[in-house]
């Protein structure tokens, strides 16, 4: 398949700043391309790489947004996508065609999702639960009595409602307080505001000091003695130890053994993963995902050219790249507190040497810029590497949610 565009996400927020689906859309230049033809081609790639044979849908409970256009609602790649978790955005105005609101009445009775787009006030106050299961919402931070009575009318029905664009922490919140269901933008990446984290909590101190150890080799019945001062860390990793990805035949009950069967460079990566999950911090559900989404995205974006241990690095330097914000630290104090690669630090401080161009393309896969075809033109990757690699992260991070 040769494919010209990049796919960049969104990821849709919940009131409690879960993630709860992505918005996919095909970029160009630094613009969401709207032809037919190519976003049939991306609802058709999107399922070849989602949707397993024996796994069925690989993002678990996540929905998947797809900007659609009329041409688009009954070509043979929609139907290969599971209708439950497919949501079709439109604009309004598409409606007026006849046959086009034929096709979305009959993809609304099959269960599909459709989004309707830039919808008039008169519109929002009708019964549209035949038509539309989501109603995009514009909201402006002005006349919010006004909007009020509007998201009322649409609480009361059983379509719910999606907010764009939130630009502030302050916006998110007024929205949740009128009742909407989800919620688009850039805020993840955002510290929220709120009295400042002072330092790590217990769980993170241990992790950290067990990064270290591995680091400098230490023998595993010091790694022992000090997972055995935390009993959750223990039963985490003997649970992830015994998990069918080992197919191990017989269960692991002992730290020693689990240790010496996991080895140096998966105990790291695990915990790596385990020091995100550790904040306590009210926004990490989804600085959590996106973090696991970045360290995975990055780690496959160069393994073919630097090599699976290299890509180890990326995907701790994708992990660590916002865990200044997931511990509520300056990225030096974080640093401070661990010894990394010098290439890594460098990826993280400057996104320079030889891991830092793709520390930033996988971020420039998360933001709606024009940076993603010039990233990867520089680091020789092709489009369908760049998507497939994206679309293999965001399932494995759903692979590994507890």
């Amino acid at each position: 398949m040769h494919q010209t565009n990049y796919i960049v996400r969104e990821p849709l927020l919940d009131p409690k700043q879960r993630v709860i689906g992505y918005e996919l859309s095909w970029q160009q230049h630094g613009a969401a391309a709207s032809s037919d033809a190519e976003l049939e081609e991306l609802i058709g790639f999107v399922a070849g790489q989602l949707i397993d044979d024996e796994r069925g849908w690989l993002l678990r409970d996540k929905l998947l947004f797809l900007d659609a256009v009329p041409a688009m609602l009954s070509t043979d790649a929609l139907f290969a996508m599971p209708p439950e978790f497919t949501v079709l955005s439109i604009r309004s105005a598409e409606l007026h065609n006849r046959d086009t609101l034929a096709a979305v009445r009959g993809l609304r009775a099959g269960g599909v999702g459709i989004a309707l787009r830039e919808a008039s006030a008169s519109l929002l106050t009708k019964n549209l639960a035949g038509i539309a299961s989501w109603v995009e919402v514009r909201f402006t931070g002005a006349d919010v009595a006004a909007q009020a009575r509007v998201f009322s009318t649409l609480k009361q029905s059983a379509v719910r409602m999606v907010g764009r664009p939130v630009a502030s922490w302050a916006d998110f919140d007024a929205c949740a307080a009128l009742g909407l269901d989800a919620f688009v933008g850039k805020l993840h990446l955002t510290p929220r505001p709120g009295p400042p984290v002072k330092g790590m909590n217990p769980a993170q101190t241990i992790i950290l000091q067990l990064m270290q150890m591995v680091n400098q080799n230490a023998d595993i019945k010091h790694l022992e003695n000090a997972l055995k001062r935390d009993a959750a860390l223990s039963y985490k990793l003997l649970r992830f130890i015994n998990s069918a990805s080992f197919a191990l035949g017989a269960e692991v009950q002992s730290l020693r053994q689990a240790l010496a069967l996991l080895g140096y460079a998966p105990l790291y990566r695990w915990l790596t993963l385990l020091l995100a999950t550790a904040s306590a911090s009210g926004y990490s559900p989804v600085l959590m995902e996106t973090a696991v989404v970045r360290g995975r995205l990055a780690e496959l974006l160069g393994m073919a050219a630097l090599g699976k241990v290299e890509a180890e690095n990326l995907f701790v330097a994708g992990m660590f790249s916002l865990l200044d914000r997931l511990l509520g630290l300056p990225m030096k104090e974080v640093l401070d507190s661990i010894v990394l690669p010098a290439d890594v630090v460098d990826a993280l401080l400057t996104r320079g040497g030889k891991y830092g161009p793709y520390l930033a393309l996988a971020e420039a896969c998360e933001l709606n810029t024009n940076l993603v075809a010039s990233l990867a033109a520089g680091l020789k990757l092709s489009p369908l590497d760049v998507n497939k690699a994206h679309l293999s992260a965001l399932a494995w991070a759903q692979s590994i949610a507890t």
